[in-house]
């Protein structure tokens, strides 16, 4: 996988924390490490602690709160009102492949149609990957892929397209195929660290 930056005033943001989209076992988490060891790499050994977060909202509060960087996948719908928000100074792009994601359960399927948990933003991929023979009953938004894991290691879901480290953290198997997304990240930081 090749990945591409496109570094903008990094260098004004060395050994702040990262805050992103939680819990663990998200794509925005794997961005996030990787960027992190990019900005190891890059400028001299920076370190950046992971701050995971329920929602890309509250990791921008709270990167509000204190100086910080903010990892966005640029699939989140609501990425626009970060691009909005004066508080926040887009400082880096960067694409990276999410890790693979696919339709994971945590027993035998019911003999009825699914209710199926996703994050918004890769809802499209559940036609795509659904096996045959299946079908669904509804669509649960979660607050992120590793919430729909977890709903279905809870029994609250048949089904959650989650990533494959989320169905590793929850004891679930894919019961479909499984595919990167090739993601451009948004990385902000607050106004307030120039």
């Amino acid at each position: 996988m090749k990945t591409y930056f496109m570094d903008m005033g990094l260098e004004r943001a060395l050994n702040l924390p990262i805050y992103t989209l939680g819990p663990s076992g998200t794509s925005s988490e794997y961005a996030s490490r990787f960027f992190s060891k990019w900005m190891v790499d890059t400028y001299n050994r920076s370190i950046h602690a992971l701050v995971l977060n329920d929602t890309y909202e509250l990791a921008r509060e709270n990167l509000n709160k204190e100086k910080g960087l903010l990892v966005v996948a640029n699939a989140y719908p609501a990425i626009n009102d970060f691009y909005m928000d004066t508080r926040l100074s887009l400082l880096a792009t960067f694409v990276f492949d999410t890790p693979l994601y696919g339709l994971a359960v945590k027993g035998p399927l019911p003999y009825r149609p699914l209710c199926i948990a996703s994050h918004p933003a890769p809802i499209p991929l559940i036609s795509e990957l659904l096996p045959e023979g299946l079908f669904i009953a509804r669509i649960v938004e979660m607050d992120s892929t590793s919430a729909a894991a977890i709903a279905v290691a809870n029994g609250e879901v048949d089904m959650a397209l989650t990533t494959e480290i989320a169905v590793g953290l929850h004891n679930l198997k894919f019961v479909s195929s499984t595919r990167p997304i090739h993601m451009l990240w948004s990385v902000f930081g607050s106004q307030t660290q120039h």
